[in-house]
């Protein structure tokens, strides 16, 4: 019996030794762990921190006693179950070797241990409890493939144990196997029902959450974290995050009373707060979400948490198209925190909305001077200097946003406001230059736009006519297709403008530039009754240039 006491504490030591000697597997599981198991949320701003788990405690069977003798159980999910041999006894001699070996393992004398437990598993290679050792030693060495060959022999011999599947998994995430892993850890969450303490089983059942959190399985994560919140009632970050897997599995509604009870038990916790409302963004009550955004600002107990709020009011009070509470919103929730750029930044926006340029301009010159190497708010107060007519400011903003490196979208934008502000300038080959650029990055209509009026500021017709013909693809708005009329006329192509201009002035009869050009047109080619009735009518809308046509 004794010796048996012995074994049992000695096993035990060892796997518990199993993640403290894979202090590089254990990490990197923990640290995927908390990157992808928190802010599960598509627009949450915060992240909860998930506890540091403890190490894997063994199994409480003893695997030395002559009992073990019977044939494991086979995993519960296994069909047809397998014919597991009799597990030959450890001799006394053995039981010595692996209390040795595992004595070593403890002192960190890895290489030693991996000797005693090789030898050990060519003495008895029937017996599950040296092939595990022998995994731990390769571990600690760095030998993943060895040590997962000696699990897999582990399992086969104990099929019924959760450690095997369970450290394999750790394996398998490791070397970037993660549906491996998905299945071995959902293995290893069957095996440990009714043997593991809670704590494994949380472990177990973490590493599995994160899993299918990295397949963004938010069904099966909802269950996953269901059972955690089963072993730790009272923990309110995990009850957060079964919250937001069921939101984001469209199950947002059955997320409410769970939400409502951590609220309850901690009404200052904004995430919480937030997820609420974007439940009820879901479910078209925005009025129900804002007041809840309300009550939470009253509870939370820092100045940055009641900016954050008040930023997602003024998202969800812009979104329904209520742009001056939405800019009130804003506004609060910069003068609440105000080293909150993005706060400030939304605010410059909602004020562009709301054809305040000044109030504008200086909410963004707050942003920039908060987040200096933001390149998108130092493009949007380009785009306010620019609309200010301050075109040098503007200029020199976009110059600053470029050295930054910014992505796609705003690198596009900021070669826009630069290419524009060249226009308005008269320096046409600059702005030349800075919009065909933007627009090979990002194709748009009004970039190509303003290319075009710049070829054509240029008298470079042909090349006109060919970035207001993109224009007109990409949206075929009258403005651009007036002025493709205009390029097409310029470059000698009438035919070609009289069908664009009689598209405009079928569209709109009272269109009288339109039907001045359509004069011009028709003229040219020698229409002249034609060309007599579009200028009459161009004429008579109140077209100057028509009368003096008519002359």
């Amino acid at each position: 019996m004794k010796q048996t006491t012995r074994s049992s504490r000695s096993r035990r030591a060892a796997l518990t030794g199993l993640l403290l000697g894979l202090a590089g597997v254990s990490s990197a599981q923990t640290m995927v762990e908390t990157v992808t198991s928190v802010g599960i949320q598509n627009t949450l701003n915060s992240a909860t921190t998930v506890p540091k788990l403890p190490t894997l405690p063994t199994a409480a069977q003893n695997t030395a006693a002559p009992a073990q003798n019977t044939p494991a159980a086979a995993p519960a999910q296994a069909s047809p179950d397998p014919v597991t041999p009799p597990i030959p006894p450890l001799t006394p001699t053995q039981q010595a070797s692996l209390e040795k070996a595992q004595a070593a393992y403890a002192a960190g004398q890895y290489a030693q241990a991996r000797s005693s437990f090789e030898a050990l598993v060519a003495q008895n290679y029937g017996h599950p409890e040296p092939h595990f050792g022998l995994a731990l030693a390769l571990l600690a060495l760095g030998n993943d493939k060895g040590a997962a060959f000696e699990l897999r022999q582990f399992m086969a011999l104990a099929p019924d144990r959760y450690e095997g599947p369970y450290n394999l998994g750790v394996i398998a995430g490791r070397a970037g196997d993660h549906a491996g892993a998905l299945q071995l850890y959902g293995q290893a969450a069957t095996l440990m029902a009714g043997k593991a303490p809670a704590a494994t089983q949380r472990q177990i059942l973490e590493a599995l959450a994160a899993e299918q959190t990295r397949l963004a399985d938010f069904s099966a994560l909802s269950a996953t974290l269901s059972q955690i919140t089963a072993l730790a009632p009272g923990d309110l970050d995990a009850a957060y995050r079964l919250a937001q897997a069921r939101t984001l599995s469209g199950k947002g509604a059955e997320a409410l009373p769970d939400l409502y009870a951590l609220l309850q038990a901690d009404g200052t916790r904004m995430d919480a707060a937030l997820l609420l409302a974007d439940i009820y963004v879901a479910q078209e009550l925005p009025d129900r979400a804002v007041r809840e955004l309300d009550a939470a600002v009253k509870r939370v107990r820092k100045a940055s948490e009641r900016s954050s709020l008040l930023l997602r009011k003024a998202s969800i009070l812009a979104a329904g198209g209520d742009t001056r509470a939405a800019l009130l919103a804003a506004s609060a929730a910069s003068k609440a925190d105000k080293y909150n750029a993005v706060a400030f930044a939304r605010e410059g926006e909602l004020r562009v909305l709301r054809n305040d340029r000044p109030g504008a301009l200086a909410a963004y010159q707050s942003a920039v001077r908060l987040a200096p190497d933001n390149a998108a708010y130092r493009t949007a107060l380009a785009g306010v200097r620019l609309t200010l007519g301050r075109f040098d400011e503007a200029a020199a903003d976009t110059a600053l946003a470029l050295k930054l490196k910014p992505d796609t979208a705003t690198s596009a934008r900021a070669l826009y406001v630069r290419g524009i502000a060249a226009y308005r300038q008269n320096r046409l080959l600059d702005a030349v230059i800075a919009l065909k650029e933007s627009h090979r990055r990002r194709p748009d209509a009004d970039t190509a736009l303003w290319l075009g009026l710049s070829h054509y500021a240029r008298q470079d017709y042909p090349a006109a006519a060919s970035a207001l013909a993109d224009s007109v693809r990409l949206n075929p708005t009258p403005t651009a297709r007036l002025n493709l009329a205009s390029a097409l006329l310029a470059s000698a192509r009438y035919p070609e403008a009289e069908a664009v201009l009689r598209g405009l002035v079928t569209e709109d009869p009272k269109a009288a530039e339109a039907w001045y050009m359509l004069g011009l047109a028709q003229r040219s080619q020698r229409q002249d009754d034609q060309a007599q009735v579009s200028l009459k009518m161009a004429a008579n809308l109140g077209s100057s240039k028509a009368k003096d046509a008519l002359k």
